[in-house]
């Protein structure tokens, strides 16, 4: 990408988006094309040929998509499948249709099976059984990896595929209906402390094991992926450490100053019991992460909640 090449960034107003355009501009590139939902409903066919038609762009990152936490995707599970298909079926369509240089499509580390060996190679794709309470959005993030594959082997389309981890950062979703667990434990606990409240639930036992990645850091890896990456396949973006649920609770107790007690509502599922991505991959191409844990829980709180 030259500094005036045209660049489209689906889904700006997302966490992951917004970061990719603060990353862009702040590597100087200067030609950046947003639509928010409302100027362009990315569900619409007709919509968006027409969006591509005029606009042109020469490089796509797709990083629109329906998300959710684990009560989301397990109640909207026609919603989060027919969308994200339909979102990720038009996008790439018309990039190709309308000679995008390269596309950069944004997956999920939800798309290994449940039981898939740890830490998660990209290799483990599609071996086993999906975790039941999120395979509708898996099934559609495996089909938006297979789409650029399969673009690439048809029609020669330098469209490529990256699968986070499980992320956090500025413009977050903190619903407590359909938030990620790092968000929602960062909005109980703020409130438990601003309202002096005894105690905060925690869903599950606390045992699972998570890995967590800053949406700055993410887009950072994005970018430099677009410039040096042109392979069939997806690459795994994450840290490559993990935490315990448990041990998160009480690292954003600490972070917040709540002296409240935690207690773990074990009546709540679990998820997943392990999820750690190999990074591998990305590190041999020469990208690592730079945000400590502790750290960019420290920012987005002072961020987001003006603390």
């Amino acid at each position: 990408m030259q500094s005036n090449s045209k660049i489209y960034v689906a889904g700006h107003n997302g966490m992951v988006g917004s970061a990719l355009v603060k990353n862009l501009q702040s590597k100087g590139f200067t030609n950046i094309i947003t639509r928010t939902s409302s100027e362009l409903n990315l569900i619409d066919q007709t919509a968006v040929a027409g969006f591509f038609e005029i606009e042109k762009p020469e490089y796509v990152f797709l990083a629109a998509a329906k998300v959710g936490g684990i009560v989301a995707n397990n109640t909207f599970r026609a919603d989060f499948l027919y969308e994200n298909i339909m979102i990720q079926s038009n996008v790439i369509h018309h990039s190709y249709k309308n000679k995008v240089k390269k596309l950069l499509f944004l997956g999920s580390t939800c798309i290994y099976p449940k039981l898939a060996p740890q830490p998660l190679n990209e290799e483990s794709l599609l071996t086993g059984l999906l975790e039941p309470t999120n395979e509708p959005y898996a099934i559609a993030k495996i089909a938006g990896i297979k789409m650029c594959d399969a673009y690439r082997d048809q029609y020669g389309c330098n469209f490529i595929s990256v699968m986070p981890t499980n992320l956090y950062g500025l413009n977050d979703n903190y619903d407590l209906q359909n938030s990620h667990v790092l968000p929602a434990l960062l909005r109980k606990i703020h409130e438990a402390k601003i309202n002096n409240e005894p105690q905060v639930s925690v869903w599950g036992t606390g045992t699972p094991l998570r890995e967590f990645l800053h949406a700055t850091d993410m887009a950072d890896a994005c970018v430099y992926l677009m410039q040096n990456y042109n392979d069939k396949g997806f690459v795994n973006i994450g840290s490559g450490q993990e935490i315990s649920i448990s041990d998160l609770a009480y690292l954003i107790k600490k972070i917040l100053g709540y002296t409240g007690n935690l207690v773990f509502d074990v009546s709540k599922p679990d998820g997943t019991p392990r999820k750690i991505t190999d990074t591998t991959k990305l590190n041999a191409l020469g990208w690592k992460f730079s945000i400590a844990l502790e750290e960019g829980i420290k920012q987005v709180y002072r961020d987001t909640f003006g603390v």
